[in-house]
This record gives structure tokens, C-alpha cells and sequence, in this order.
């Protein structure tokens, strides 16, 4: 499957879903309120990105892309985590960490998307966060000390809006399984304890949204979508990209 990177401009074709409003109300807070921690959870395939840009960009938001860009797929937890604060400092043109979310906090969220799991897509020579979870076996500590980097910085967070497009990928044969949402028990365990700390909003879609999704982007039989559905779920970017061949 072609991957893609979204950004507000791309989405000239989007369909409104019953995900995607529950989606642009939760957004709609984060112009009030700080402190917010916000999960948008969704199988590969369903355009988790392509909502958040296009209810970030209906609602006028002020948002901070955070990036990734490693140099090296064999790196440390604690050298990804550095990396990317790294990056965040030389981007806001700061050279302390409390300024860091100083200046973070003038935005009405930060947000962790394409340009922080997909940033080899856009820039030559670096590597994106989703290609160093699927090498590396010790994601689990990167997210230990995420959660060391909240405890420690807890007053200052509470001044930030957070916006994850969250995904814990597994690569089993050409496919790419989500745990949050692609395996039967096991996922909905984990969203509902995520579900328990934070706020999340699942990006899924009934079979007529899918159809709806596809046909606007296609001219297409809908018995056609239809078989697709039934091979794939409804998973729009996957049934796109077979339909076009």
C-alpha cells in the first residue's frame, strides 16, 4: 500500500463520519481548556491523520507538529526520546528544556501525527517513529520514559493540550496490525485502559460511510466496494488502493 502524508490542503475530498464530529467536538475544547491528552486511535487504513487535519483546520487551531527525524533505526529509547527533544528545541529556537514547553504552550495543542511516525516519507535521509517501533524490541521502555517525562514535568503539562495519533504497530507478513484495534481480546482491553487515563476517540466506520468514503473519491459500483469490505473491512485507503490497482 502507497503511504501518505496528510496535511490540511490534502483533504479537498473528505466525508463527514459520526468518528469525525465526535472527533471535531473533542478538538473544539482545546480553544477553552489546557491540559488535555487526547488519544485518536484506529486501524491502518482508516485515515486517522486525515481526521485530525481536517478538524484541526475547521476549527482554526494553532497547532505545534512535533517531528522526528532519526538518523539512526538502531538507536537507544533514551536516544529517541533526546532526538526528538533535540528537534523540538532547534525548531522553537530554544536552548532549555522548560523553555521548550514554555513556548509549547502557546500553542492550543501539540500534536504527535505523520510528520512524528512518517517523517522519512517527507525528508531524505531520516527515519520516522513508526519505522524504529517496528526494528526495535524495546518500544515499551520509549513510552517508560515518556510517562518519567510527565511525571517529572506534571505542572507544565497541565498547560499543554496533547493531540496523538496513536498507533503501536505490528508487521506480520504485508500487513500492519494496530494493538489498539486490530487484535481480537487484547485490543479493546488496551483501549479501555487508555480509554480509563485519557480521552480517546476512535476513527471507525460503518460499511454506508465506507462506500460513501470510497465513492467520493471513485467512480465505482458500490457491489465492488462492497466485495472489498468484506476482504478488508472498512478500511477506505486499503479498498482505494486496490480498487486503483
Amino acid at each position: 500500500m502507497d503511504h501518505k502524508i496528510n496535511v490540511p490542503s490534502d483533504n479537498r475530498i473528505f466525508v463527514e463520519t459520526q468518528a469525525y464530529l465526535k472527533l471535531k467536538n473533542v478538538l473544539e475544547d482545546l480553544k477553552y481548556k489546557k491540559g488535555n491528552i487526547i488519544h485518536v486511535i484506529g486501524t491502518p487504513g482508516t485515515g486517522k491523520s486525515a481526521n485530525i487535519y481536517q478538524a484541526i483546520d475547521e476549527l482554526g487551531l494553532k497547532v505545534y507538529n512535533v517531528e522526528c527525524d532519526l538518523k539512526d533505526l538502531s538507536a537507544t529509547p533514551q536516544e529517541v526520546f533526546e532526538t526528538i527533544i533535540d528537534n523540538t528545541k532547534r525548531s522553537l529556537n530554544v536552548k532549555e528544556k522548560h523553555e521548550v514547553y514554555r513556548r509549547l504552550s502557546d500553542f492550543d495543542a501539540i500534536l504527535f501525527a505523520d510528520k512524528f511516525h512518517d517523517s522519512h516519507f517527507l525528508k531524505d535521509g531520516v527515519h520516522g517513529f513508526s519505522e524504529w517501533t517496528l526494528k526495535s524490541k524495546r518500544t515499551p521502555y520509549f513510552y517508560l520514559l515518556c510517562i518519567k517525562e510527565y511525571l517529572k514535568y506534571k505542572e507544565k503539562f497541565k498547560n499543554l493540550n496533547i493531540i496523538f495519533q496513536t498507533a503501536w504497530r505490528l508487521k506480520l507478513g504485508d500487513r500492519k496490525y494496530d494493538i489498539f484495534t486490530d487484535i481480537p481480546i487484547l485490543s479493546r482491553i488496551l483501549a479501555k485502559i487508555l480509554g480509563m487515563i485519557f480521552t480517546v476517540v476512535r476513527i471507525e466506520y460503518t460499511p454506508k460511510e465506507t462506500i460513501k468514503i470510497v465513492k467520493a473519491h471513485l467512480d465505482v459500483e458500490e457491489e465492488r466496494i462492497e466485495k472489498y469490505i468484506e476482504v478488508y473491512g472498512c478500511r477506505p485507503r486499503y479498498i482505494l488502493d486496490k480498487l486503483k490497482g
